[in-house]
């Protein structure tokens, strides 16, 4: 408990620290998260993390990452054409190992780099608001994030009888999770009582029901990926908190999606 105390202290503060100041400072340590998240998903499916297929997706990854605002620069491809693009080097990838990577892994890849690519992105798109308030919209997540987890585990230990998806994480339950929605919602509406000019209530609601509920959902896809490769925690680079990958399971799937559903009001 001590060192998990520890590493969520100097973590935490380095990371808030580099959101408050933003710009590159915060890209860059948004792009290493990535990186090594990737890593961490490749070295769980049992390629080697230096193979060349991986060193494209680390490619991938910075591509995806690449700061056009701060570069004060236009994007020459739409999400979907890199999508595309992505997606046919991949394919391509079989073709030329002669299927040492078949059409398995290199999906499985692809999966991950725009899973993780997309999540970390989009993260950086979130602090880089053009209203000029991108910290307000990255702590308003983070925040109903954090609260949804501490009140699902909270409730669910206090209150917790009905079993949420024992199946991919035995310990949640139904209860935790109401108590987790219920906190992410509270959170979202101080914060629209504290900034009313910038989130009207109606809104922040959406906002911290969607980052609960796809948060959980999040965390259970993380559960499940691993359950499937037969392990605990996806890497060891936080002691006592395990790897990149299981901190921002459910940053990297609630960032994206208040983007695309536009709750998000930018």
């Amino acid at each position: 408990m001590k060192q998990r105390l520890i590493t969520a202290i100097v973590a935490g503060a380095l990371f808030l620290g580099l959101c408050a100041i933003g710009g590159w400072s915060y890209q860059l340590l948004l792009t290493a998260m990535a990186l090594v998240g990737l890593y961490e998903f490749v070295k769980m499916t049992g390629l080697s993390p230096l193979s060349g297929t991986a060193l494209l997706g680390y490619a991938s990854i910075v591509c995806f990452m690449i700061p056009w605002g701060l570069l004060d620069a236009s994007v020459w491809l739409t999400w979907e054409q890199g999508v595309w693009l992505l997606l046919l080097v991949f394919l391509l990838v079989t073709v030329f190992s002669k299927n040492k990577h078949d059409i398995r892994l290199t999906a499985l890849l692809f999966t991950g780099i725009v899973y993780i690519g997309m999540g970390f992105s989009y993260m950086g798109t979130t602090r880089a608001a053009g209203d000029g308030h991108g910290l307000f919209w990255t702590l308003l997540l983070l925040c109903c994030i954090w609260g949804s987890d501490a009140g699902a585990y909270f409730v669910g230990r206090s209150f917790g009888r009905n079993k949420l998806w024992p199946a991919i994480s035995p310990n949640k339950t139904v209860e935790g999770a109401l108590g987790g929605v219920a906190i992410s919602v509270i959170i979202s509406a101080l914060f629209a009582l504290f900034a009313p000019d910038l989130l009207t209530v109606g809104r922040a609601l959406l906002i911290g029901l969607s980052a609960a509920v796809l948060g959980q959902l999040g965390d259970l896809v993380q559960s499940a990926y691993k359950r499937v490769y037969g392990i605990k925690d996806s890497g060891s680079l936080l002691p006592g908190h395990g790897g990149i990958l299981d901190r921002c399971d459910s940053w990297i799937i609630v960032f994206p999606f208040v983007h695309i559903v536009m709750l998000m009001p930018y």
